[in-house]
């Protein structure tokens, strides 16, 4: 790791460079790329509510793919629909050459937590899905930091190419590894990525590696009181498997994570079960390990069907690898977060954040528009996601901005409430001059994409990536 503490030292006398703050004064670049997103702000915000108001689940981001790609189309990048085999997934290119730097932007929504755009629980629409996790803010701001490039490209500021990635389905099938496979981001010298969140962050944190599949029992059904004796249990199969993996729990890594949902269960209570469905997530700090309780898993399947005298198959939906963090690109950030400085809020949406504290049972802690310092990298904490499969194959630069409510739960309808109005719009205008920024940087300091580039090399080591994902395109979870 003595390499990586090199870089970061070496990062303190490379950003010194002029295009940062020089007495209290953007530079003029810097100034050109804020003034460009705030000429298309109002748009930007348009587009992240319309894609709000579709919130649309995974692999059916029809008019949230659109949306972005009718916009980018509009500024000129050559669009490319459905790559990968994935109709809503989507890759907009500007410029040509080298460096050759990317971004990514997700647009799918929860399932189940549709929000009015108010501080109290409400549905839009009951059983609906909604944006808990702000990807409506994602994909918007991510695209407005490319059309910013795209604009230092054409005025001749900057040379090479910026390539936008429209990456759906990140919430339960991971379709970025689909499109790691099909290796669309093996040419990159640089990826940028940004997540909404309640406090404003250069990202140095890892995730949680993951399997995601499901099982299926196939019993054998009968009168549950006149003859349960010529009847097999698939439920009864499905409850043995999950004592087993409860049992496990006692047994593993206190860095593991097993989740399950329970998706059918019989029908009726005088019938023995013949079919039974349940959707198993497995998670652990890296891909060695959540492979382990995979192995173990499949071996609980097994043993379960033995036991309950029933069939079963097994299904993978996908696997994901953890983040590889790049702290030496966090320093990158950190000093262009320092020239945006703080996010300042009204009393109202500062009100309005406390409201849905208040209704969540949660401190009422407001919001957070301070600039955090770059954190210490440490073992993975949260929750998972497929950037971790694109940090594999090449450099990722990350960033997080606030958009919701300080400590208020996500995947909930008080992140919906949120990102549909202005304390959403505000982190990700934020966001997006901040990933434009940097990017500025990156194609402007070739030394810059040297030290991201190095600590990606020191920290991949001799690891060889295999995408963990079913052959053919990705398939919606029924």
């Amino acid at each position: 790791m003595k390499r990586i503490s090199l870089l970061m030292t070496l990062i303190l006398g490379v950003i010194t460079f002029t295009d940062t703050l020089s007495q209290g004064k953007v530079s003029k670049n810097k100034k050109a790329i804020i003034n460009s997103l705030e000429a298309h702000k109002d748009r930007l915000i348009e587009i992240s509510d319309n894609i709000w108001e579709a919130a649309e689940p995974a692999l059916l981001e029809f008019k949230s793919s659109k949306y972005l790609w009718d916009y980018a189309e509009e500024n000129g990048f050559k669009v490319t629909k459905g790559v990968a085999g994935i109709p809503t997934a989507f890759t907009a290119e500007y410029g040509s050459g080298k460096p050759i730097i990317g971004i990514m932007g997700e647009f799918d929504a929860n399932p189940g937590i549709s929000q009015k755009k108010q501080p109290t629980k409400e549905p839009l629409l009951k059983g609906a899905a909604g944006h808990g996790c702000g990807h409506n803010l994602f994909g918007t701001a991510s695209l407005g930091a490319a059309i910013a490039i795209k604009e230092m490209i054409e005025s001749g500021e900057i040379s090479g190419t910026v390539r936008f990635y429209g990456t759906p389905a990140e919430e339960t099938i991971f379709a970025k590894v689909w499109m790691v496979r099909a290796g669309l981001f093996d040419d990159l010298d640089v990826c940028m990525d940004w997540h909404p969140g309640d406090e404003i962050e250069a990202s140095t944190q890892s995730s949680k590696a993951l399997v995601d599949f499901r099982l299926r029992f196939y019993g054998d059904a009968s009168h549950a009181s006149g003859d349960p004796w010529n009847g097999n249990s698939a439920v009864d199969a499905m409850e043995l498997y999950t004592t087993g993996l409860n049992y496990y729990r006692e047994h593993i890594r206190p860095t593991a994570r097993i989740h399950y949902d329970i998706e059918k269960a019989g029908d009726v209570v005088n019938v023995v079960p013949e079919y039974a469905q349940i959707w198993t997530r497995l998670r652990e700090n890296d891909k060695e390990n959540v492979n382990i309780l995979y192995e173990r898993a499949k071996k609980m399947a097994e043993a379960a069907s033995m036991m309950a005298n029933v069939d079963y198959d097994m299904q993978l939906i996908s696997g994901i690898y953890e983040i590889i963090p790049n702290r030496f690109g966090a320093g990158i950030i950190q000093k262009n977060f320092e020239i945006l400085g703080e996010i300042e809020y009204t009393d109202y949406e500062i009100n309005y954040a406390n409201t849905i504290l208040k209704e969540s049972g949660k401190e009422l802690k407001g919001l957070d528009g301070k600039i955090k310092p770059i954190r210490p990298t440490i073992p993975a904490q949260g929750g998972s996601t497929d950037v971790g499969d694109v940090s594999q194959v090449v450099p990722v630069v990350r960033l997080s901005t606030t958009t919701a409510a300080k400590e208020g739960p996500w995947h909930s309808w008080a992140v919906v409430a949120c990102t549909g109005m202005s304390i959403g719009h505000k982190g990700m205008i934020y966001a997006s001059k901040s990933l434009a920024m940097t990017m500025f940087d990156l194609y402007t300091n070739p030394k810059l994409i040297e030290g991201v580039k190095e600590e990606f090399i020191e920290r991949i080591g001799d690891r060889v990536y295999v995408p963990q994902i079913p052959p053919g395109p990705p398939k919606l979870v029924d």
